[in-house]
């Protein structure tokens, strides 16, 4: 047992409900969750629920006269090891940056020696306003640290930064933070490759051949063996993602540059081939930018890109112990899976379909969730939908496992 304690203050917005998932993850690993609870956030969720998975009880009064018999908002800002804000709201940013304290939550932030970490919620507008921007200068200033937010479709409609992080990406910061006193995970001096996200082959200055990976899932992976205690790499293609704390992100362009970046990477005891490469590029990139009106479409001729995921998984000294494979289909799943298994020489292939959209079933590329075929040399394993993040933590205790077995699982 870790014996670390948080303290979160849960603000008022619709992301609030994200704070009883993060509960659930810190409580999982062991670290106490003691919560406070603004009026606004109340209206987003009960003090039951979150009472509920905290295990302790919640805390809304400056004025409780049991609490504040003994000064209870003094106590709870220094009985923490962090205090931590989920959804951290334009108002709570604003009181914190200008030191008001006219409820319990804005009185422990200003009352607290502690570390203190923000996961942000807000409009798009909200977040870009110059007040909202000087009160993040201010705070970072005084030495608060922020996770998010990220930038994605919001409840009110809007697309845009403001989105708040993700609770498994909050819970790394948190373990990140809490530092080396946690005990080291099952992945504590492990090298792990990952690669995520699409690569971009360029067609002239403007254009390149790409395709529609997010990078989500790759992103998830790497995070989630970082906080199992592995030395993560996480070689990426373009994407909108910052990378997971912990990790070390070296970001490329084309399929050339990951085959160059993996192997520069070697020696890993295990690589996650999760990034959608380009088969093939273009043999040559026009010079300047393709204009219409001069004698009809261009003839780009292609060339076949290196196989990145079977050159890993080669015999030779410096084989990852462990390789991995991701195979997207679009039909005949399991049957492509077992020939890319096969084909590539891997250990393992993580297949799923994204061919069928909402409508027939199959994820879509992209999205936020996958449901995903493993099928190894002893046979395979069929996990049920659920969200990236989800899968990620199943894959990363599946490799912590094989490794600590010697590759017999």
């Amino acid at each position: 047992m870790n014996h670390k304690r948080v303290l979160l203050i849960v603000g008022g917005g619709v992301a609030a409900y994200k704070a009883l998932a993060l509960v659930r993850l810190l409580r999982k690993a062991g670290i106490a969750v003691r919560p406070i609870l603004t009026a606004a956030g109340a209206r987003f969720v009960t003090p039951l629920s979150l009472s509920a998975l905290a295990e302790d009880a919640v805390r809304a009064d400056l004025f409780s006269l049991g609490d504040e018999a003994e000064m209870g908002h003094i106590q709870l800002s220094r009985s923490a090891d962090l205090v931590l804000v989920v959804p951290a709201t334009a108002d709570l940013m604003a009181k914190a940056a200008h030191g008001l304290a006219d409820d319990l939550a804005s009185t422990t932030l200003l009352a607290t020696d502690k570390p203190v970490m923000m996961a942000p919620a807000m409009n798009v507008r909200m977040w870009l306003h110059p007040a909202t921007r000087r009160n993040l200068a201010t705070l970072k200033s005084d030495g608060v640290t922020f996770i998010g937010p990220d930038e994605g479709a919001m409840a009110c409609g809007e697309y845009g930064p403001g989105r708040m992080a993700e609770p498994e990406a909050i819970f790394e910061a948190v373990v990140a933070a809490l530092g080396a006193d946690l005990s080291p995970g099952p992945l504590a001096g492990r090298h792990v490759l990952v690669t995520a996200g699409p690569t971009a082959e360029p067609i002239d200055p403007v254009r390149v051949l790409t395709n529609r990976s997010s990078g989500k899932q790759g992103y998830a992976i790497a995070g989630a063996l970082a906080v199992l205690g592995a030395r993560v790499t996480l070689v990426s293609g373009p994407t909108a993602l910052a990378p997971p704390l912990g990790v070390d992100r070296l970001n490329i362009e084309t399929a050339l540059e990951m085959e160059a970046a993996c192997r520069n990477a070697l020696p890993a005891d295990a690589a996650v081939c999760v990034a959608a490469v380009s088969d093939w590029r273009p043999d040559a990139a026009f010079p300047l930018k393709l204009k219409k009106g001069t004698g009809g479409p261009p003839t780009v001729s292609l060339v076949e890109n290196p196989d990145i995921l079977a050159g890993l998984a080669a015999a030779g000294p410096h084989r990852p112990g462990l390789v991995v494979g991701f195979a997207a289909e679009t039909h005949d799943l399991e049957d492509n899976a077992r020939a890319k298994l096969k084909r590539k020489g891997c250990d393992w292939i993580v297949a799923n379909d994204v061919g069928g959209g909402q409508a027939g079933g199959g994820a879509i590329m992209g999205g936020d969730e996958n449901e995903v075929l493993i099928i190894d040399r002893q046979g395979e394993e069929r996990w049920p939908r659920a969200g990236k993040a989800e899968v990620a933590r199943r894959l990363a205790a599946r490799i912590a496992a094989s490794l600590s077995s010697g590759g017999k699982i």
